[in-house]
């Protein structure tokens, strides 16, 4: 059988942990575990598990249920290689090293299980706003986060940079992201603007924006609900 298809489709060969098949897709060799969004796995080779990961204590699960973060985990452990993707987002590799890492749960893809992670509320995002929360990501180990589009990478060191918080893909742990509300009575008399609640960040470090704006989830939503959360206690 001939087709292009055939050239240079073939499974990448890196000595990197975590490298690029493509700009849609990573491939990862297992030994230490990896933890990925559910459902991200598209092939593997080897002996190759999948587990449901837990929240890792009632404080984690309580912001599970109570935000719109919706952090569903899975550890992915065993010998092998494993290809990740999601939705053809384009991927990149940020390596951390003693560092943190704010990232919307949305982008993310996948990262070293030696990284700890939580769910954090940013400052000033209150009922107001509907709940803002972002997933911290702390020490040293890669980060594969997806982009739908071209990223964009702003530096917030000279002067402040505001962001629409559906475009935030990720951005440096130095930075404290407040909330800039343009809102106005004279603009909602007029129906608004679409452009009501940003991010502001102003001081070293720098944040990643995406060419799209995610859907904001229902302001009711729980994330997987009592029942879809009930297995982060299970041991």
């Amino acid at each position: 059988m001939r087709s292009e298809i055939f050239s240079g489709s073939a499974p990448v060969e890196s000595q990197e942990r975590f490298a690029l098949q493509n700009p849609q897709s990573m491939r990862v060799g297992l030994g230490a575990d990896v933890l990925a969004t559910k459902g991200a796995m598209v092939s593997y080779r080897g002996q190759v598990q999948f587990h449901h990961e837990k929240s890792g204590g009632i404080g984690k699960l309580a912001k599970k249920v109570a935000t719109s973060e919706d952090v569903s985990l899975m550890r992915v452990s065993g010998q092998g290689e494993v290809w990740f993707a999601e939705e053809a987002g384009f991927i990149h590799l940020l390596e951390l090293e003693n560092e943190s890492l704010s990232t919307n749960f949305r982008n993310l893809l996948a990262f070293d299980s030696s990284l700890a992670w939580d769910i954090n509320r940013v400052k000033g995002a209150g009922i107001a706003t509907g709940g803002l929360f972002n997933t911290t990501l702390n020490g040293s180990g890669t980060v594969a986060v997806t982009v739908v589009g071209h990223a964009m990478v702003l530096d917030c060191s000279q002067q402040p940079v505001y962001v629409d918080p559906q475009s935030a893909v990720c951005w440096s742990g130095t930075l404290v992201p407040s909330i800039q509300n343009s809102m106005n009575m004279k603009s909602m008399m007029r129906g608004g603007s679409g452009e009501a609640i940003q991010y502001a960040f102003h001081g070293p470090g720098f944040v990643i924006v995406q060419a799209y704006e995610w859907k904001p989830p229902p302001a009711n939503r729980k994330s997987g609900g009592i029942l879809g959360t009930v297995g982060d206690l299970i041991p």
